[in-house]
Protein backbone atom coordinates (compact mmCIF):
# COMPACT_ATOMS: atom_id res chain seq x y z
CA UNK A 1 0.00 0.00 0.00
CA UNK A 2 2.85 2.36 0.87
CA UNK A 3 4.47 1.80 -2.55
CA UNK A 4 1.18 2.48 -4.29
CA UNK A 5 0.83 5.80 -2.46
CA UNK A 6 4.40 6.77 -3.43
CA UNK A 7 3.75 5.79 -7.03
CA UNK A 8 0.54 7.82 -7.15
CA UNK A 9 2.21 10.82 -5.51
CA UNK A 10 5.17 10.63 -7.89
CA UNK A 11 2.82 10.43 -10.86
CA UNK A 12 0.87 13.49 -9.73
CA UNK A 13 4.04 15.48 -9.12
CA UNK A 14 5.42 14.54 -12.54
CA UNK A 15 2.12 15.45 -14.17
CA UNK A 16 2.01 18.80 -12.35
CA UNK A 17 5.56 19.65 -13.43
CA UNK A 18 4.78 18.73 -17.05
CA UNK A 19 1.58 20.83 -17.10
CA UNK A 20 3.39 23.78 -15.55
CA UNK A 21 6.25 23.62 -18.03
CA UNK A 22 4.23 22.91 -21.17
CA UNK A 23 0.94 24.73 -20.51
CA UNK A 24 0.91 27.20 -17.64
CA UNK A 25 4.27 28.93 -18.12
CA UNK A 26 3.89 29.33 -21.91
CA UNK A 27 0.38 30.72 -21.36
CA UNK A 28 1.70 33.28 -18.86
CA UNK A 29 4.40 34.31 -21.34
CA UNK A 30 2.09 34.92 -24.31
CA UNK A 31 -1.31 35.77 -22.83
CA UNK A 32 -0.79 39.53 -23.15
CA UNK A 33 0.91 39.50 -26.56
CA UNK A 34 -0.39 42.31 -28.75
CA UNK A 35 -0.50 42.18 -32.56
CA UNK A 36 2.59 43.86 -34.04
CA UNK A 37 2.11 47.08 -35.93
CA UNK A 38 1.70 46.05 -39.55
CA UNK A 39 -0.07 42.74 -38.89
CA UNK A 40 -3.64 42.76 -40.17
CA UNK A 41 -6.50 40.37 -39.31
CA UNK A 42 -7.42 37.86 -41.99
CA UNK A 43 -10.27 38.78 -44.31
CA UNK A 44 -13.25 36.46 -44.65
CA UNK A 45 -11.87 35.11 -47.94
CA UNK A 46 -8.46 34.49 -46.36
CA UNK A 47 -10.09 32.66 -43.45
CA UNK A 48 -11.97 30.45 -45.89
CA UNK A 49 -8.69 29.79 -47.69
CA UNK A 50 -7.07 28.92 -44.38
CA UNK A 51 -9.76 26.29 -43.86
CA UNK A 52 -8.96 24.87 -47.31
CA UNK A 53 -5.27 24.83 -46.35
CA UNK A 54 -6.09 22.80 -43.23
CA UNK A 55 -8.57 20.49 -44.97
CA UNK A 56 -6.04 19.54 -47.65
CA UNK A 57 -3.31 18.72 -45.16
CA UNK A 58 -0.86 21.43 -46.21
CA UNK A 59 0.24 21.70 -42.57
CA UNK A 60 1.60 18.14 -42.70
CA UNK A 61 4.32 19.07 -45.21
CA UNK A 62 4.84 22.80 -44.59
CA UNK A 63 5.74 24.60 -41.40
CA UNK A 64 4.93 28.21 -40.58
CA UNK A 65 7.73 28.90 -38.14
CA UNK A 66 11.06 30.21 -39.48
CA UNK A 67 13.77 29.49 -36.92
CA UNK A 68 16.55 31.75 -35.66
CA UNK A 69 20.04 31.39 -37.05
CA UNK A 70 21.15 29.55 -33.90
CA UNK A 71 18.75 26.69 -34.71
CA UNK A 72 18.54 26.48 -38.50
CA UNK A 73 19.67 28.29 -41.69
CA UNK A 74 16.11 29.42 -42.44
CA UNK A 75 17.12 33.04 -43.09
CA UNK A 76 19.75 31.88 -45.60
CA UNK A 77 17.07 29.80 -47.31
CA UNK A 78 15.09 33.01 -47.86
CA UNK A 79 12.30 32.01 -45.50
CA UNK A 80 12.34 35.29 -43.58
CA UNK A 81 13.23 36.35 -40.06
CA UNK A 82 12.60 34.14 -37.05
CA UNK A 83 8.96 34.20 -35.98
CA UNK A 84 7.78 35.74 -32.71
CA UNK A 85 4.58 35.14 -30.69
CA UNK A 86 2.94 38.30 -32.04
CA UNK A 87 3.04 36.86 -35.56
CA UNK A 88 0.33 34.37 -34.60
CA UNK A 89 -2.15 36.64 -32.82
CA UNK A 90 -4.84 36.04 -35.45
CA UNK A 91 -4.02 32.34 -36.03
CA UNK A 92 -6.47 30.00 -34.32
CA UNK A 93 -5.48 27.22 -34.35
CA UNK A 94 -1.80 27.88 -34.92
CA UNK A 95 -0.34 26.09 -37.93
CA UNK A 96 3.29 25.85 -36.82
CA UNK A 97 3.72 22.40 -38.35
CA UNK A 98 6.24 19.73 -37.41
CA UNK A 99 7.44 18.58 -40.86
CA UNK A 100 9.27 20.28 -43.70
CA UNK A 101 8.75 18.05 -46.67
CA UNK A 102 8.31 21.37 -48.46
CA UNK A 103 9.59 24.86 -47.56
CA UNK A 104 8.30 26.97 -44.69
CA UNK A 105 5.36 29.12 -45.80
CA UNK A 106 5.25 31.82 -43.12
CA UNK A 107 6.44 34.42 -45.63
CA UNK A 108 5.41 32.85 -48.93
CA UNK A 109 3.37 35.97 -49.72
CA UNK A 110 6.63 37.95 -49.71
CA UNK A 111 8.78 35.41 -51.55
CA UNK A 112 6.19 34.67 -54.22
CA UNK A 113 3.58 37.45 -54.58
CA UNK A 114 2.20 36.25 -57.95
CA UNK A 115 -1.36 34.94 -57.87
CA UNK A 116 -0.88 33.34 -61.29
CA UNK A 117 2.16 31.43 -60.04
CA UNK A 118 0.30 30.03 -57.03
CA UNK A 119 -2.71 28.97 -59.08
CA UNK A 120 -0.55 27.24 -61.67
CA UNK A 121 1.70 25.66 -59.06
CA UNK A 122 -1.24 24.19 -57.18
CA UNK A 123 -2.69 22.84 -60.43
CA UNK A 124 0.57 21.23 -61.58
CA UNK A 125 3.59 21.75 -59.28
CA UNK A 126 6.11 20.09 -61.60
CA UNK A 127 5.40 22.61 -64.35
CA UNK A 128 6.88 25.26 -62.05
CA UNK A 129 9.31 23.32 -59.86
CA UNK A 130 10.85 20.40 -61.77
CA UNK A 131 11.19 17.33 -59.60
CA UNK A 132 8.70 18.57 -56.99
CA UNK A 133 6.97 15.82 -54.99
CA UNK A 134 4.08 18.07 -54.02
CA UNK A 135 0.68 16.66 -55.04
CA UNK A 136 -1.54 18.52 -57.47
CA UNK A 137 -5.10 19.48 -56.58
CA UNK A 138 -7.16 18.95 -59.76
CA UNK A 139 -10.44 18.75 -57.81
CA UNK A 140 -10.05 22.43 -56.94
CA UNK A 141 -10.13 23.35 -60.64
CA UNK A 142 -12.48 22.85 -63.59
CA UNK A 143 -11.52 22.11 -67.18
CA UNK A 144 -13.74 23.93 -69.67
CA UNK A 145 -13.91 24.93 -73.30
CA UNK A 146 -13.79 28.56 -72.22
CA UNK A 147 -14.05 30.55 -69.03
CA UNK A 148 -17.37 32.16 -68.23
CA UNK A 149 -17.67 35.80 -67.12
CA UNK A 150 -16.33 36.24 -63.60
CA UNK A 151 -14.31 33.01 -63.64
CA UNK A 152 -10.54 32.87 -63.17
CA UNK A 153 -8.77 31.06 -66.00
CA UNK A 154 -5.19 30.01 -65.30
CA UNK A 155 -2.22 31.36 -67.24
CA UNK A 156 -0.32 28.08 -67.54
CA UNK A 157 3.00 27.24 -69.21
CA UNK A 158 2.61 25.79 -72.73
CA UNK A 159 1.56 22.15 -72.76
CA UNK A 160 0.27 22.16 -69.15
CA UNK A 161 -3.47 22.59 -69.85
CA UNK A 162 -5.42 19.96 -71.82
CA UNK A 163 -5.35 20.73 -75.55
CA UNK A 164 -8.08 23.13 -76.60
CA UNK A 165 -9.28 23.62 -73.02
CA UNK A 166 -8.88 26.17 -70.25
CA UNK A 167 -8.38 25.46 -66.55
CA UNK A 168 -10.62 27.48 -64.23
CA UNK A 169 -10.00 27.86 -60.49
CA UNK A 170 -12.87 26.97 -58.19
CA UNK A 171 -13.80 29.49 -55.46
CA UNK A 172 -12.09 27.33 -52.81
CA UNK A 173 -8.81 27.52 -54.73
CA UNK A 174 -9.08 31.29 -55.13
CA UNK A 175 -9.60 31.59 -51.37
CA UNK A 176 -6.61 29.33 -50.70
CA UNK A 177 -4.36 31.51 -52.85
CA UNK A 178 -5.61 34.63 -51.07
CA UNK A 179 -4.62 33.01 -47.80
CA UNK A 180 -1.16 32.10 -49.08
CA UNK A 181 -0.62 35.64 -50.35
CA UNK A 182 -1.60 36.98 -46.90
CA UNK A 183 1.30 35.14 -45.26
CA UNK A 184 3.62 38.13 -44.89
CA UNK A 185 5.59 38.66 -41.71
CA UNK A 186 8.06 41.27 -42.95
CA UNK A 187 7.28 44.07 -40.49
CA UNK A 188 9.86 44.86 -37.75
CA UNK A 189 9.26 43.08 -34.46
CA UNK A 190 11.43 45.23 -32.16
CA UNK A 191 11.06 48.88 -31.29
CA UNK A 192 13.86 51.17 -32.51
CA UNK A 193 16.68 51.46 -30.00
CA UNK A 194 16.81 54.62 -27.89
CA UNK A 195 19.10 57.33 -29.23
CA UNK A 196 21.76 56.73 -26.59
CA UNK A 197 21.64 52.96 -26.93
CA UNK A 198 22.41 53.33 -30.62
CA UNK A 199 25.82 54.79 -29.73
CA UNK A 200 25.07 58.50 -29.86
CA UNK A 201 25.48 60.57 -26.71
CA UNK A 202 23.07 63.31 -25.87
CA UNK A 203 24.93 66.58 -25.21
CA UNK A 204 24.82 67.43 -21.52
CA UNK A 205 23.38 70.81 -20.50
CA UNK A 206 25.90 73.46 -19.33
CA UNK A 207 26.01 74.30 -15.63
CA UNK A 208 23.54 76.94 -14.48
CA UNK A 209 24.78 80.44 -15.08
CA UNK A 210 27.40 79.46 -17.69
CA UNK A 211 26.71 79.84 -21.42
CA UNK A 212 27.27 76.87 -23.67
CA UNK A 213 30.47 76.85 -25.71
CA UNK A 214 30.11 78.22 -29.23
CA UNK A 215 32.74 75.90 -30.64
Amino acid sequence: MENEVKLAAGTMVTFAIAVSALVILPYIQVRDVKPPEGLKPYTSAELRGRSVYIANGCVYCHSQQPRSESFAPDAKRGWGRASVPGDYVYDKPHLLGSMRTGPDLMNIGVRQPSKDWHLGHLYQPRAYVPGSIMPSYPYLFEIKDKAEPGEEALNLPPGTAPAGKVVVARPEMLDLVKYLLSLKREYPVLSPEPHEAAGAKTPSAPPAGKPASAS
